[in-house]
């Protein structure tokens, strides 16, 4: 149960410190900044790594998993669960965020800042990005600063027009819970279809020699 608890725990924390950081942004008029809140998800993310990558690995997304599987890098027997814990985890920091600021409305949802295509194209090359960087550095005692610092520079380019998801799970649980759910087809496909196109690619870049988890 340890690894399906750490990916609990580990999008639990991607999930409450950056989307609390926009609701927190949003609250306070501005003082986080776009900035902050790129910096906070990039951060998340590397501390996870750190923290739970020897349970679990530390994918806490979704998407991640799949293509990890789909590359045989991880047990397909093990993915159901992963999903699990990981939307958990979400939907749990999700719904605390609701409790504590009942009147925000999005609580950091994923919605495109103009045409739909625009942000599906966006999620689906940045998470292509990211998954392929998690591939190359996975495994290495700086993947953690690579991974979070990807994530982070994702979120400072594509955060004003998508919102930067990259994760299926991050953008489920704040439009579940908020009701926010017109446009979220669009962080549940892009971001997967994303992931599992870096896959081949990866392959063919690193011979197998790389992205074990």
């Amino acid at each position: 149960m340890r690894p399906f608890l750490a990916e609990f725990v580990g999008t639990f924390a991607l999930v409450f410190a950056g989307t609390g950081a926009i609701v927190v942004n949003d609250v306070s008029r501005g003082v986080v900044t776009h900035v902050g809140v790129s910096l906070t998800f990039g951060l998340v993310v590397m501390a996870m790594i750190y923290a739970l990558g020897n349970v679990s690995g530390a994918q806490i997304n979704p998407a991640v998993t799949l293509a990890l599987a789909a590359a045989k890098k991880f047990p397909a027997r093990s993915v159901l669960p992963y999903f699990a814990a990981q939307v958990a985890g979400a939907l749990a920091a999700s719904g605390l965020l609701r409790l504590l600021f009942p009147a925000h409305a999005g609580l950091g949802a994923t919605l495109p800042a103009g045409e739909a295509w625009q942000s599906f194209v966006l999620e689906l090359v940045m998470t292509w990005l990211l998954m392929l960087t998690i591939f190359g550095v996975a495994g290495q005692k700086i993947a953690g600063v690579v991974v979070g610092g990807v994530v982070a520079l994702e979120a400072l380019f594509g955060g004003p027009v998508s919102g930067a998801s990259m994760n299926p799970a991050r953008s489920l649980a704040p439009a579940l819970v908020s009701g926010r759910l017109e446009h979220l087809w669009i962080y549940l496909a892009a971001t997967t279809l994303g992931a599992l196109l870096a896959a081949p690619v990866a392959g063919h870049l690193y011979g197998g020699k790389r992205g074990r988890t």
